[in-house]
């Protein structure tokens, strides 16, 4: 049996997360549309809605730090 549990905060909309991450939802855009696709997964709902588990963000950050003892 199906159970929806999600609640409105488990997801981010495009503008939410530009505005997290300090960029342009219009970076958001063209990382979704790169071949292949960058920065965090996506879920498309309809051609004009996408949203951002923020599961995923979290872990897109983490795996994005880089240690700077470590270098590049």
């Amino acid at each position: 049996m199906y159970s929806n549990t999600a609640r409105n905060d488990d997801f981010l909309s495009a503008g939410e997360l530009a505005s997290l991450i300090h960029v342009d939802p219009s970076t958001l855009r063209r990382w979704r549309t790169a071949k292949p696709p960058k920065g965090p997964a996506f879920t498309r709902l309809s051609p004009r809605v996408v949203v951002y588990d923020i599961v995923d963000v979290r872990g897109w950050i983490a795996i994005s730090c880089i240690d700077p003892a470590e270098g590049v």
